[in-house]
Protein backbone atom coordinates (compact mmCIF):
# COMPACT_ATOMS: atom_id res chain seq x y z
CA UNK A 1 0.00 0.00 0.00
CA UNK A 2 2.82 2.41 0.72
CA UNK A 3 3.85 2.36 -2.95
CA UNK A 4 0.33 3.31 -4.06
CA UNK A 5 0.20 6.26 -1.64
CA UNK A 6 3.76 7.33 -2.48
CA UNK A 7 2.88 7.31 -6.20
CA UNK A 8 -0.20 9.45 -5.55
CA UNK A 9 1.78 11.87 -3.39
CA UNK A 10 4.46 12.28 -6.08
CA UNK A 11 1.89 12.88 -8.82
CA UNK A 12 0.01 15.43 -6.73
CA UNK A 13 3.16 17.40 -5.92
CA UNK A 14 3.93 17.54 -9.65
CA UNK A 15 0.45 18.04 -11.16
CA UNK A 16 -1.22 19.88 -8.25
CA UNK A 17 -4.69 18.53 -9.01
CA UNK A 18 -7.53 18.66 -6.51
CA UNK A 19 -9.78 15.67 -5.98
CA UNK A 20 -12.60 14.12 -4.01
CA UNK A 21 -14.47 10.85 -3.70
CA UNK A 22 -18.08 9.72 -3.81
CA UNK A 23 -18.00 6.40 -1.98
CA UNK A 24 -20.73 3.87 -1.47
CA UNK A 25 -19.56 0.28 -0.89
CA UNK A 26 -16.11 1.41 0.28
CA UNK A 27 -17.75 3.40 3.07
CA UNK A 28 -15.03 6.03 3.34
CA UNK A 29 -12.11 3.62 3.11
CA UNK A 30 -10.58 5.35 0.08
CA UNK A 31 -10.65 8.67 1.91
CA UNK A 32 -9.17 7.09 5.00
CA UNK A 33 -6.28 5.68 2.99
CA UNK A 34 -5.36 8.91 1.19
CA UNK A 35 -5.46 10.93 4.41
CA UNK A 36 -2.42 8.93 5.53
CA UNK A 37 -0.39 11.14 3.15
CA UNK A 38 1.12 14.14 4.98
CA UNK A 39 0.00 17.42 3.44
CA UNK A 40 -2.85 15.82 1.49
CA UNK A 41 -5.26 18.56 2.58
CA UNK A 42 -3.75 20.79 -0.11
CA UNK A 43 -5.27 18.50 -2.78
CA UNK A 44 -7.98 16.36 -1.16
CA UNK A 45 -11.19 18.34 -0.71
CA UNK A 46 -13.23 15.56 0.88
CA UNK A 47 -15.68 12.81 0.22
CA UNK A 48 -19.33 11.98 0.28
CA UNK A 49 -20.06 8.56 1.73
CA UNK A 50 -23.34 8.00 -0.04
CA UNK A 51 -24.37 4.65 1.30
CA UNK A 52 -28.06 5.39 0.98
CA UNK A 53 -29.81 6.16 -2.29
CA UNK A 54 -31.35 9.27 -0.75
CA UNK A 55 -27.87 10.74 -0.16
CA UNK A 56 -26.87 9.85 -3.72
CA UNK A 57 -29.95 11.78 -4.83
CA UNK A 58 -29.84 14.75 -2.43
CA UNK A 59 -26.11 15.50 -2.27
CA UNK A 60 -24.76 14.07 -5.53
CA UNK A 61 -27.84 14.77 -7.67
CA UNK A 62 -28.21 11.19 -8.90
CA UNK A 63 -31.61 11.06 -10.57
CA UNK A 64 -33.96 8.75 -8.62
CA UNK A 65 -35.17 7.43 -11.99
CA UNK A 66 -31.60 6.27 -12.70
CA UNK A 67 -31.51 4.27 -9.48
CA UNK A 68 -34.99 2.84 -10.10
CA UNK A 69 -34.12 1.83 -13.66
CA UNK A 70 -30.48 0.68 -13.37
CA UNK A 71 -29.83 0.31 -9.64
CA UNK A 72 -27.26 1.99 -7.42
CA UNK A 73 -24.62 -0.45 -8.65
CA UNK A 74 -24.50 0.63 -12.28
CA UNK A 75 -22.59 2.64 -14.85
CA UNK A 76 -25.31 5.25 -14.95
CA UNK A 77 -25.32 5.74 -11.19
CA UNK A 78 -21.54 6.10 -10.72
CA UNK A 79 -21.33 8.51 -13.65
CA UNK A 80 -23.98 10.73 -12.08
CA UNK A 81 -22.26 10.40 -8.69
CA UNK A 82 -18.95 11.61 -10.16
CA UNK A 83 -20.63 14.48 -12.04
CA UNK A 84 -22.46 15.48 -8.87
CA UNK A 85 -19.23 15.43 -6.88
CA UNK A 86 -17.48 17.69 -9.41
CA UNK A 87 -20.38 20.16 -9.11
CA UNK A 88 -20.49 19.91 -5.32
CA UNK A 89 -16.76 20.27 -4.62
CA UNK A 90 -15.43 22.04 -7.71
CA UNK A 91 -12.44 19.66 -7.91
CA UNK A 92 -10.22 18.74 -10.87
CA UNK A 93 -10.71 15.01 -10.31
CA UNK A 94 -13.52 12.87 -8.96
CA UNK A 95 -13.81 9.17 -8.28
CA UNK A 96 -17.10 7.48 -7.56
CA UNK A 97 -17.59 3.89 -6.51
CA UNK A 98 -20.66 1.75 -5.90
CA UNK A 99 -20.77 -1.98 -5.49
CA UNK A 100 -21.83 -5.07 -3.61
CA UNK A 101 -19.35 -5.95 -0.87
CA UNK A 102 -21.41 -8.79 0.58
CA UNK A 103 -21.83 -11.15 2.11
CA UNK A 104 -25.45 -10.66 1.01
CA UNK A 105 -27.08 -8.42 -1.55
CA UNK A 106 -25.73 -10.08 -4.67
CA UNK A 107 -27.75 -11.52 -7.54
CA UNK A 108 -27.08 -13.52 -10.69
CA UNK A 109 -26.87 -10.24 -12.62
CA UNK A 110 -24.80 -8.42 -9.97
CA UNK A 111 -22.94 -10.93 -7.80
CA UNK A 112 -21.13 -10.04 -4.59
CA UNK A 113 -17.84 -8.40 -5.59
CA UNK A 114 -19.35 -6.35 -8.44
CA UNK A 115 -18.06 -2.78 -8.25
CA UNK A 116 -18.61 0.10 -10.67
CA UNK A 117 -16.16 3.02 -10.82
CA UNK A 118 -16.23 6.37 -12.56
CA UNK A 119 -13.03 8.41 -12.77
CA UNK A 120 -12.99 12.00 -13.99
CA UNK A 121 -9.63 13.69 -14.32
CA UNK A 122 -9.81 17.19 -15.80
CA UNK A 123 -12.87 16.34 -17.93
CA UNK A 124 -11.54 12.95 -19.11
CA UNK A 125 -13.90 10.18 -18.03
CA UNK A 126 -13.32 6.48 -17.50
CA UNK A 127 -16.13 4.23 -16.29
CA UNK A 128 -15.67 0.54 -15.63
CA UNK A 129 -17.03 -2.48 -13.83
CA UNK A 130 -14.70 -4.77 -11.89
CA UNK A 131 -15.19 -7.97 -9.95
CA UNK A 132 -13.33 -8.54 -6.70
CA UNK A 133 -13.27 -11.71 -4.65
CA UNK A 134 -12.94 -12.34 -0.95
CA UNK A 135 -14.89 -11.38 2.11
CA UNK A 136 -16.52 -8.01 2.67
CA UNK A 137 -13.37 -6.33 4.00
CA UNK A 138 -11.20 -7.74 1.20
CA UNK A 139 -13.61 -6.53 -1.49
CA UNK A 140 -13.74 -3.05 0.04
CA UNK A 141 -9.93 -2.91 0.32
CA UNK A 142 -9.40 -4.15 -3.23
CA UNK A 143 -11.87 -1.60 -4.58
CA UNK A 144 -10.21 1.19 -2.58
CA UNK A 145 -6.69 0.36 -3.74
CA UNK A 146 -7.93 0.04 -7.31
CA UNK A 147 -9.62 3.45 -7.16
CA UNK A 148 -6.45 5.16 -5.92
CA UNK A 149 -4.27 3.38 -8.50
CA UNK A 150 -6.43 4.25 -11.51
CA UNK A 151 -6.90 7.85 -10.37
CA UNK A 152 -3.12 8.19 -9.96
CA UNK A 153 -2.48 6.72 -13.41
CA UNK A 154 -4.99 9.11 -14.98
CA UNK A 155 -3.39 12.03 -13.16
CA UNK A 156 0.04 10.99 -14.47
CA UNK A 157 -1.32 11.26 -18.01
CA UNK A 158 -2.74 14.75 -17.35
CA UNK A 159 -1.14 17.41 -19.53
CA UNK A 160 -1.47 21.00 -18.39
CA UNK A 161 -2.64 23.75 -20.72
Amino acid sequence: MDKILNDLSAVLSQKRLTFGFAESCTGGMISSLVTEIPGISEYFYGSVVSYSNSIKNCLLKVDSHTIDLYGAVSRECVEQMADGLIDLMNVDCAVSVSGIAGPGGGSAEKPVGTVWFCFIVDNRRKTEKKFFSGNRQEIRKSASYYAITVMTDMMKAFKEG
